[in-house]
């Protein structure tokens, strides 16, 4: 590993990129050249960035490592975070690591499996169409991450959890909040948190009166502690649209880019399936990527990592690694297997995967079958990223038809 010395300012991490859709040149330099890497966050606090593939999955595929918790002296990502979900009172009451982590994941898991997401597969078609549909009402040139990408995801996690229509601007709200790194201030963060914790608390005790079809609805006879139940229908709701809508965004801005991409899936939609896995692999706006905390010393790429080190695993940067992937820059539609990382790997992989595979693939399939002429109205090069999220996005995907 280059160890550099204390004359040599360290890189800043995330890096910076021209455009939204492409990958900093960083990326490629720091696996080829440096893949065990000193970095400052934005914090100016210090971590190790991870970059090729096999030592990101190592590194997240270990049990010994979990995410950073308030106990821990680890590296901030950002200074003028307002606490974001990375230290929320969310992630102090939900198990981290353990038989305890494992057991909730579990109790959850029943509601992503492949049946599940089958069966709610007709109303979110039903519900991309209609959006769709509005969307064309309106007219040419529309945003499609106001108009599909983000109301589809959370009217999904809102009809699981049992929550009603009228409240998802509310939650959405909260919700943004909360995943922001640096726009919102501590007083206004802790409002959110409080308030979004005292609906949830609401949605709760009226579901023990009156228990529905819905998720937190089953998760009652489980006797969870209020707060535990609290914390996880706010993660739900977190996880469940934020990613999502802006990944829907994402995938159709790619496709949209290179406009044979588009004429490859209209004139074979069997390819909607590993076209998805593809975007997901080639998202080079993902966020900050996976921090953990190691508690010991540990080898991973040749290097030895010393305890109490923050590792910054960049799934994105793994994801383009040539030594995994074939043409690794480039962009395969029909590339299968495709075992990439933008889901994590081990016991903190992204619990909602199915359903966020099948949002995906439902949304695709729709575009694609009620308006083949759709392209994007701005150049790709001007899509404007989102910034201080902790999950990459775009501002807004202007298209038309």
């Amino acid at each position: 590993m280059m160890t550099p010395t204390h004359t040599d300012p360290l890189p800043r991490f995330p890096f910076d990129t021209e455009t939204a859709l492409e990958p900093p040149p960083e990326w490629a330099e720091f696996r080829e050249k440096c893949p065990i890497a000193h970095v400052a966050l934005a914090s100016g606090d210090q971590a190790t960035l991870i970059t090729r593939y096999d030592d990101v999955k190592t590194v997240l595929s270990d049990p010994r490592f979990t995410r950073p918790t308030p106990a821990d002296n680890a590296a901030r990502v950002a200074d003028t975070e307002s606490g974001g979900v990375f230290n929320s009172e969310m992630a102090t009451v939900l198990p981290q690591h353990g038989e305890a982590h494992l057991t909730w994941r579990r109790t959850l898991g029943k509601w992503f499996t492949a049946k599940r997401m089958n069966a709610l597969r007709p109303g979110m078609a039903a519900m991309a169409e209609q959006l769709v549909d509005d969307l064309v009402a309106k007219g040419a040139p529309g945003d499609l991450k106001a108009g599909v990408a983000f109301p589809l995801p959370v009217w999904v996690i809102c009809d699981m959890l049992g929550v009603p229509d009228a409240d998802r601007d509310r939650f959405a709200h909260w919700s943004d909040v909360m995943l922001s790194m640096t726009r919102y201030t501590q007083a206004e963060f802790d409002a959110a948190q409080l308030e979004f914790g005292q609906y949830m608390g609401g949605l709760i005790a009226g579901k023990r009166a009156e228990p529905g079809e819905d998720i937190l609805s089953a998760l009652l006879p489980e006797e969870w502690s209020d707060a535990m139940l609290i914390a996880t229908g706010i993660g739900l709701l977190i996880a469940g649209h934020e990613t999502t809508a802006n990944m829907i965004a994402k995938m159709v801005a790619m496709l949209l880019a290179d406009r044979s991409r588009w004429e490859a899936l209209l004139a074979d939609p069997s390819l909607v399936r590993t076209a998805v896995e593809e975007s997901l692999r080639l998202d080079a706006n993902a966020g900050v990527g996976m921090a953990r905390y190691l508690h010991e010393d540990f080898e991973v790429g040749g290097t030895v990592l010393p305890a109490g080190t923050t590792a910054m695993c960049s799934m994105a940067a793994a994801n383009r690694d040539e030594r995994a992937f074939g043409n690794a820059a480039g962009m395969d539609l029909g590339r299968s297997p495709n075992p990439h990382l933008a889901f994590g790997a081990g016991a903190h992989a992204c619990l909602g995967q199915p359903l966020a595979r099948t949002e995906l693939q439902v949304v695709l399939e729709v575009l694609l079958r009620k308006l083949p002429s759709l392209e994007l109205a701005v150049p790709a090069d001007e899509l404007r990223r989102v910034e201080g999220l902790a999950v990459g996005g775009l501002r807004e995907l202007p298209v038309r038809w």
